[in-house]
């Protein structure tokens, strides 16, 4: 999916903005200002694979008879032996992570990233005879992606809510729990353009672009009190009622992208990164959040939701060199920022992992793969239980004999039938970052189904 495109919003030249006007209106509302830092501080950074990543090819078993019946079914799209890296859980064995993924291998080992097996949206627990019996309820509009996209960030499974489960679980920490009151930075932050995952209820979702600090042309008038008089003639202006509201709303946005710029200026400046992040869109998106992030105890910000995405994982064609060249980034992206946490001392503080639309064919189709359901996710932080699978992995020799008397695919193409719904998933990060096991319910509608509502990957 691709970002608004940047437009410049000014009074006459006076102020650049280079932001969407959808950033600006998040901004509209806000005061800036720091009062005592928080007792403890927690962050929740969701990195959004937009186009269905094929996690058939993130994650494949090694078992020489697993991995013969992936061979078979996989074909030309399949990765050979020499293209997988090895890991091992401790229970399901060996298996190999996409070539273009060391640093998450080396995360693996080292316990800091888990991965979670076959998870999809889900109304309630699915077994393959149930898709057959048209009264059973199912997400809607499965496999189509503007409608996966937006139950995975809804966490409903229809189309008819406005707001994410991070920015309801946002609510709920300041709501219920109190948190962030000594401060109204934002709480819930998207890279360059809204993200439907962060609008909460009370809580307003807010976008940046990284590296735009909101500075503004055309202050260095001669002589100083010229600049200073501009200055003043533009706080006045945007901190008197015109009786205009649409006016009033725009003077908003700029006052508070006035009190915003020092703040964002001082983040990209305030650390010297010793892991320096990759020189790519996804590299500046994490950097930024983690330059927000060091940001946290003097802004008096005690819980955050962050939001960022790459592009490009509809891979119907070209899905060898494509999915490379993307989960590159990935990788890379991930292992400097999970290290700048590390180096601000919030590694246990800090959990970030992976959405997707769904998950894709296991059968190629030509030189790529269709949409799917399931999908393997990763997650990684200081707090992860890592070195381990979660969930349940479908068997490859389950799609070898399919005859409908397995759960683990819900067709004769290796789509996989989820094992774990996102209600689950969230509501484990949920309760992670806070959330009383009251409120999960309220979190994700579609929960109350399951009987485990944590996952355990996290401590």
């Amino acid at each position: 999916m691709s970002s608004d495109r940047p437009i410049r919003i000014s009074r006459r030249d006076v102020f650049h903005m280079g932001a969407t006007f959808g950033m600006l209106a998040g901004l509209g509302r806000l005061e800036w200002r720091a009062e005592a830092a928080p007792t403890d501080y927690k962050a929740l950074v969701c990195l959004f694979l937009f186009g269905g990543n094929d996690s058939h090819n993130l994650l494949v078993p090694l078992d020489s008879t697993q991995y013969a019946a992936y061979t078979a079914a996989r074909g030309g799209i399949g990765l050979p032996q020499s293209q997988l890296l090895p890991i091992t859980d401790p229970t399901l064995g060996s298996f190999g992570v996409h070539y273009a993924m060391p640093e998450m291998q080396a995360l693996f080992a080292q316990g800091r990233l888990a991965v979670l097996a076959n998870v999809g949206v889900l109304v309630k627990p699915t077994a393959y005879t149930d898709l057959s019996n048209p009264g059973f309820p199912l997400p809607l509009n499965l496999r189509s992606h503007s409608d996966q996209v937006q139950e995975m960030q809804t966490g409903f499974t229809n189309s008819g809510n406005g707001t994410g489960w991070g920015g309801r679980t946002m609510d709920v920490m300041q709501g219920v729990y109190g948190y962030n009151a000594g401060s109204s930075f934002p709480v819930a932050i998207a890279m360059n353009s809204p993200a439907l995952f962060c609008a909460g209820t009370t809580v307003q979702g807010v976008a940046i672009q990284p590296g735009n600090a909101l500075d503004q042309n055309g202050w260095s008038a001669y002589p100083a009190t010229a600049s200073a008089g501009r200055k003043a003639a533009q706080q006045a202006i945007v901190t008197t009622a015109s009786g205009n509201n649409l006016v009033d709303l725009a003077n908003g946005s700029m006052a508070s992208a006035l009190a915003l710029n020092p703040v964002l200026s001082q983040a990209g400046a305030s650390t010297t990164w010793t892991k320096p992040f990759p020189s790519t869109a996804l590299g500046d998106q994490l950097k930024e959040i983690a330059n927000l992030i060091g940001l946290q105890a003097q802004l008096g910000v005690g819980r955050q939701v962050f939001f960022a995405s790459l592009g490009g994982f509809d891979t119907h064609s070209g899905e060898s060199y494509q999915q490379w060249y993307l989960l590159q980034q990935v990788s890379q992206a991930l292992d400097a920022f999970y290290a700048a946490t590390v180096q601000l001392g919030v590694s246990q503080q800090v959990t970030s992992f992976t959405l997707s639309d769904f998950g894709r064919t296991l059968q190629p189709s030509g030189s790529g793969s269709d949409h799917g359901w399931g999908a393997h996710h990763m997650i990684l932080g200081g707090a992860v239980h890592g070195g381990s699978i979660y969930g349940r992995y479908p068997l490859m020799t389950n799609y070898a004999s399919f005859n409908n008397s397995n759960d683990d695919y819900a067709d004769n193409r290796g789509v996989m039938l989820p094992a774990v719904s996102l209600g689950q998933y969230g509501a484990t990060l949920a309760k992670w970052f806070g959330a009383g096991d009251a409120q999960l319910n309220g979190l994700f509608p579609t929960l109350a189904p399951f009987s485990v509502r944590d996952l355990g990957f996290l401590t």
